[in-house]
């Protein structure tokens, strides 16, 4: 009983990463029909934002709130991913929709760039460069509108892109001169230490579970929760779930579907940096560590449906606990009278990568007899 709690507890605590990062991917895939190869590069930013505030929470100043650099992280990381998919959106994403193809080889080309860039460009003046990108976009929204119609609007925006250039690269030398450690390129993986209190373990019905797998799991959830209330209760929620079945209809009846994309992609995008800090307290952080996990998005979200929240949900888990179950070999210690075909087969999907392989051509075999996936899309747009 005891090996099975943890091995479910540890294929929760997988798929949780997974529902994090492909809920986003679900939403934007599901609305746009945007295939999004950098979505694993968004979640890299999650996970080098969660490091870069850890250094800095350890400056004296703020040293005495340590412990909550973490929760800081979270609201962090999805704002630096969420303005990156945006921007993404805005200056690439928006003239290739109906272009799958083109938009694939977009999305690579950026991922490869991202992975270039946090390789290359010391983290501090890459932290300045986001920053300057956030003030850029959201300082014209602040003013009043009777302030931008008083003035040239065009002037005012470029206004707002020199001052907020200026902040990002006066806020880079700071951070460089103050923190050593972000003044220079990070080509290799870098360690984010997870807070005291979220250290040891907690013992749950005679198991013994870490903390920092507990933390991801709640993350997870409140995740899960904020995007169900968000879209079934807010007023931009309806209106993405209403452009989702039927963009054209949407069109017609007044909603923004221009609004509607940014504001999709930019949670989209901002879910995969809150993956990122869960990435960030399992292992070591990369620029490759996005590439890790964004085949098993996909598959994900073919899985469960294309943007269907409860399917996602079930995909992440199922396959969570699956790659637990036959990665970690611990199927064999909870049936062992399997018989000797099935338990040689097993263990020969004994790893991690291995087991990986397994699944996915399961998933496979799955959708050939289920092309659309556990919840298949539903509305007008599907039927036609």
């Amino acid at each position: 009983m005891e090996l099975l709690l943890d091995s479910l507890f540890n294929g929760v605590a997988i798929g949780s990463v997974l529902l994090v990062a492909a809920l986003g991917l679900a939403i934007v895939f599901g609305l746009m029909g945007v295939i999004n190869l950098a979505h694993g590069e968004l979640m890299m930013l999650g996970a080098y934002t969660t490091y870069v505030t850890q250094l800095i929470f350890k400056l004296p100043v703020l040293k005495p709130f340590y412990n909550s650099y973490i929760i800081v992280s979270i609201f962090l990381a999805f704002i630096v991913s969420g303005v990156v998919g945006i921007l993404l959106e805005k200056t690439i994403i928006r003239k290739l929709y109906g272009s799958p193809l083109e938009t694939l080889l977009a999305t690579w080309g950026v991922s490869l760039i991202l992975q270039q860039f946090v390789r290359s460009v010391p983290l501090a003046y890459g932290t300045g460069l986001v920053i300057s990108l956030i003030v850029g976009l959201f300082l014209p929204t602040t003013f009043p509108p009777k302030i931008k119609e008083s003035i040239n609007f065009k002037y005012f925006k470029f206004s707002s892109w020199i001052l907020a250039a200026l902040t990002g690269v006066l806020t880079g030398g700071v951070i460089s001169s103050t923190v050593s450690k972000l003044s220079r390129a990070s080509a290799r993986n870098v360690d984010v230490t997870a807070p005291s209190w979220m250290r040891g373990q907690v013992e749950i019905l005679g198991t013994a579970f870490p903390k920092t797998r507990l933390m991801i799991i709640v993350i997870t959830l409140i995740s899960v929760i904020a995007i169900t209330l968000f879209l079934n209760q807010s007023a931009w929620g309806m209106r993405i779930r209403a452009v989702t079945q039927n963009r054209q209809m949407s069109d017609c009846l007044g909603i923004s579907t221009e609004k509607v994309d940014i504001i999709t992609f930019g949670i989209g995008s901002g879910l995969a940096g809150v993956a990122g800090v869960a990435v960030s307290l399992l292992g070591s952080v990369g620029p490759n560590v996005g590439g890790n996990y964004i085949v098993g998005c996909f598959m994900v979200v073919v899985l469960g449906g294309v943007g269907n929240l409860l399917g996602t949900v079930l995909a992440s888990f199922g396959i969570g606990i699956m790659t637990d179950l036959i990665g970690a070999g611990r199927l064999l210690s909870i049936w062992p009278d399997m018989p000797l075909p099935l338990s040689n087969t097993i263990n020969f999907f004994a790893t991690t990568s291995m087991a990986r392989v397994m699944i996915f051509a399961l998933i496979v075999i799955f959708l050939q007899f289920k092309p659309t996936g556990l919840f298949p899309q539903k509305g007008r747009m599907v039927e036609n």
